[in-house]
């Protein structure tokens, strides 16, 4: 089991971001969450690192804002049926972009690699990746049974504390855009940061670096 410590203050800048930690977010490869924090919400227009944790900070936070807000949930044989056609759906919309969609038991992941969505050392999206957020964000809210996890990774590049920051500020660049450009609900959204500790290429070429430089973003059914 996986488990998130929230985001104990405002992300209001850099410098902001950087002083905020979190707590073993990660134990283990399993991409199913059974207690994470609640969502972390836009907090305006171009405010990229403006993100507030919600007040109730567990899963049940989470659940309770999705059904105040309506948001159907999902259950029995509907699950696979509506996870399978949200995926089929995404690898339509992102044939060609360089972002990968896998398929996890009933979860979805999207790796979007560093070198598709920043420059280097950089947390602005490149203007040609506007386009494929923008269709990921249309594909979000033609589903909204779904929760979105959206996670930042670092090569090993740099100083530990550095490449976590920059992880973290990438992933909320990425959700920034999709809530405040996208319309995504932000009660479905977590956001943070893992650093350089879950490679998934060896750092020891600039290709496996350039494959560790990513955001995930992590779909799973909202059950309720």
């Amino acid at each position: 089991m996986r488990h998130w410590i929230s985001l104990a203050s405002c992300l209001a800048g850099a410098a902001a971001l950087a002083a905020c930690t979190t707590v073993d977010p990660y134990t283990g490869e399993t991409v199913r969450s059974n207690a994470r924090t609640g969502a972390l919400v836009g907090a305006g227009a171009g405010a990229l690192l403006g993100y507030l944790t919600n007040t109730n900070k567990s899963e049940e936070g989470r659940t309770n804002a999705l059904l105040g807000a309506g948001v159907g949930a999902l259950a029995g044989a509907g699950v696979g049926a509506y996870m399978d056609r949200q995926q089929a759906e995404l690898r339509r919309e992102l044939a060609g972009t360089g972002v990968d969609v896998a398929r996890e038991g009933d979860n979805i992941r999207l790796n979007m690699p560093g070198d598709v969505t920043f420059d280097f050392n950089q947390t602005a999206i490149k203007p040609q990746f506007v386009p494929v957020l923008d269709d990921v964000a249309r594909v979000l809210n033609q589903y909204p049974s779904t929760t979105v996890d959206i996670v930042g990774h670092a090569d090993s590049v740099g100083s530990d504390d550095y490449n976590l920051d920059l992880s973290r500020r990438r992933a909320a660049a990425v959700a920034d855009f999709l809530v405040q450009r996208g319309r995504v609900l932000p009660d479905r959204l977590f956001v943070d940061g893992q650093g350089e500790r879950y490679p998934i290429a060896s750092n020891d070429t600039e290709a496996g670096r350039a494959q560790n430089r990513r955001v995930e973003i992590i779909l799973r059914p909202f059950k309720g």
